[in-house]
């Protein structure tokens, strides 16, 4: 019988089918960070059971951690006892944690991919919605909540009903100045928040195999966006060469062995979907949020539609804005650069490569922010620290940083920032805070032009 790229993984995960329909699925790897594995330890320590599978579950801090004098104590309360509670757990329960001042540490999604943990044909999960960034390289992969991570750390399984199969497409070539950021945010513009509710998403066309590795990340990152279980994208060439020589990949004929394997990871040719979509890639143009919610986005060409439910008139009433209005031209008070959607070297090159020789408005205040400690060491070689200092820009350390109020990197009440993120709910960079979702290439021209920009204006 054809089979999906889901299906193939999945079923091959399948330790047992138990009453309701649903099935108990074998997990690969656990990623875990201080936020949502407090509970889960402790309800261990209560049941006095251990984690069952050491090897395969990864620890990090990241949402709580400071971006600034990492060397130092966690000035922010709660936030220190957070990243305490980490330590101490993964201590009694013999888990290695890549914690403050480790060469691995960093956001979760990014150091998985970065040290090769994420590979073709996994099962991957994190007690984190956005784990559906490690689909990129043809894994399922998702989040989970906190009795769900109790479950994995004590028994490497997890009980869950198969979701349903969506095949998105975009074909065609992008317009210069449009991302993969972009391709994102167009689709939940088009599909709304709740438009993938209870499918995994499968990427394909020519605009998706077209990109980098870490621009498919971006994709599956914001596929929870859409309301999705998850996001994934066949692995190719593209997938094997950046796994190549990483530390958690194996090397010479063994990794020849297993690309071997990972070829067979693709959707039959006469495979049937629940559901399939298709996009042309002409048809996307750099894309801002106008509202809370990431479906609330236009093209930068585009007014702020009108809407008459309460709901809609009170994310624009939070934002200040108002039906018809463009956002080209929004004078603007910061700019965030990072989250585990966009702080790879990538997205800082691109960054660099745009406002070299330029300098930002003296009204902007910008934090760029690496996604993990090597990535901050690779953008210091290669001379990307000295590029954003000329231009006025704040390079900071690895972490969440402002993508959530979760740390001190916070936006104050009333100003708008243009990030990189992947939410812009009420409060998210903080109380009052106005948060404009974008790519790393728009996020860069507002912060030199102290306004939002078409950043195409700026490279044809």
């Amino acid at each position: 019988m054809a089979k999906t790229l889901f299906d193939k993984i999945w079923d091959a995960h399948v330790v047992k089918e138990i009453a309701g329909g649903r099935e108990v699925i074998y997990i690969d790897n656990h990623f875990i960070h201080e936020v949502t594995s407090p509970q889960a330890f402790a309800g261990m320590k209560a049941r006095g059971i251990g984690v069952f599978r050491k090897s395969q579950t990864h620890a990090t801090a990241d949402h709580n951690v400071p971006t600034k004098d990492q060397h130092l104590p966690i000035q922010e309360a709660l936030s220190r006892k957070q990243v305490d509670t980490l330590i101490e757990n993964c201590k009694e329960f013999g888990v290695e944690l890549y914690g403050l001042g480790h060469e691995k540490q960093g956001i979760v999604h990014v150091i998985g991919p970065e040290l090769g943990i994420t590979q073709p044909g996994k099962t991957m999960v994190c007690g984190d919605s956005h784990t559906s960034t490690h689909g990129a390289f043809g894994a399922i992969a998702f989040g989970i909540g906190t009795s769900q991570v109790e479950q994995v750390l004590s028994t490497q399984c997890l009980i869950l009903k198969k979701p349903k199969r969506l095949r998105i497409t975009v074909d065609g070539e992008l317009q210069t100045g449009v991302s993969s950021k972009d391709i994102i945010l167009y689709l939940i513009s088009k599909l709304g928040v709740g438009g993938c509710t209870g499918y995994f998403v499968e990427y394909a066309g020519t605009a998706i195999t077209s990109l980098s590795m870490e621009a498919r990340m971006t994709i599956c990152n914001m596929s929870i966006e859409m309301g999705a279980r998850g996001g994934l994208i066949a692995p190719d060439e593209t997938t094997y060469e950046y796994l190549r020589g990483r530390e958690f990949v194996p090397a010479g004929p063994a990794f020849d062995e297993k690309v071997a394997q990972w070829k067979s990871l693709a959707t039959d040719a006469d495979a049937v979907f629940d559901k399939e979509l298709e996009f042309s890639a002409h048809n996307i143009s750099p894309m801002v949020t106008y509202g809370t919610n990431p479906g609330m986005g236009i093209g930068i060409a585009e007014g702020i539609p009108d809407q008459e439910s309460d709901s809609f008139k009170k994310s624009l009433a939070y934002m200040d804005l108002r039906s018809g209005e463009k956002l080209e031209g929004k004078v603007i008070q910061h700019v965030f650069i990072g989250s585990c959607t966009n702080s790879r070297i990538e997205d800082l090159r691109q960054v660099a490569d745009f406002v070299e020789g330029k300098i930002k408005s003296p009204d902007v205040q910008v934090m760029i922010v690496p996604g993990s400690k090597k990535v901050e060491q690779q953008a210091k070689e290669e001379g990307l620290d000295k590029i954003f200092e000329a231009a006025g820009f704040e390079l900071r350390q690895p972490g969440c940083s402002a993508c959530l109020g979760m740390n001190e990197d916070k936006i104050p009440s009333g100003e708008y920032c243009i990030s990189t993120s992947n939410r812009n709910f009420e409060g998210r960079q903080g109380p009052g805070a106005r948060t404009i979702l974008a790519s790393p290439l728009m996020a860069a021209a507002a912060a030199i032009e102290g306004k939002i920009v078409d950043v195409r204006k700026f490279l044809n």
